[in-house]
């Protein structure tokens, strides 16, 4: 497996995923993929990186800024997907991995992710990889599609300090 940064031509493959993603229903509040041009213009490019083998995408994962405020500028959110067809082979691994490296050699000192608590694989990478609960956010927002359309639904919030970044 070769991680290499994401780029504008994976996106066919990048939100192929994100529908099998959300297909799960287990993923994402979102119903339907971002237009490429919102999902670029909000993914930090320095801090979103796609998983190849033989030349296929299985993965990705980019973070986010949670604020425009300069307190927070060491604070990031995270989304970490993996195709359908790759998952349980430690691929969100190994990109959530890279993504902590290029984050703390940024100077972020807090990575954040929110995952629907039925997603017990998610819940999972993120803990074996330093995330700790934070708590959990009882019917954040409701659900606007699939079987569970106008449910609302708890997230299990994520964090990871670092042990490196933000120190001083």
């Amino acid at each position: 497996m070769v991680v290499e940064p994401l780029a504008r031509e994976h996106w066919r493959a990048v939100e192929r995923i994100y529908q099998e993603g959300i297909a799960t229903g287990h993923a994402t509040f979102d119903p339907s993929p971002p237009s490429p041009e919102d999902f670029f213009a909000t993914r930090l490019p320095e801090h979103r990186f796609v998983a190849m083998e033989s030349a296929h995408l299985v993965g990705w994962v980019a973070a986010t800024r949670v604020s425009p405020r300069v307190a927070y500028a060491g604070v990031l959110e995270e989304s970490v997907y993996v195709a359908a067809e790759a998952r349980g082979r430690g691929v969100g691994r190994v990109l959530l991995a890279s993504l902590i490296e290029s984050t703390e050699r940024a100077g972020v000192w807090t990575l954040q992710a929110s995952v629907f608590p039925e997603n017990e694989p998610s819940l999972l990478l993120h803990e074996g990889l330093g995330f700790r609960r934070i708590g959990v956010r009882e019917r954040i927002a409701k659900m606007t599609y699939g079987p569970l359309a106008g449910r609302w639904r708890d997230t299990v919030l994520l964090e990871r300090r670092s042990p490196v970044a933000g120190l001083v």
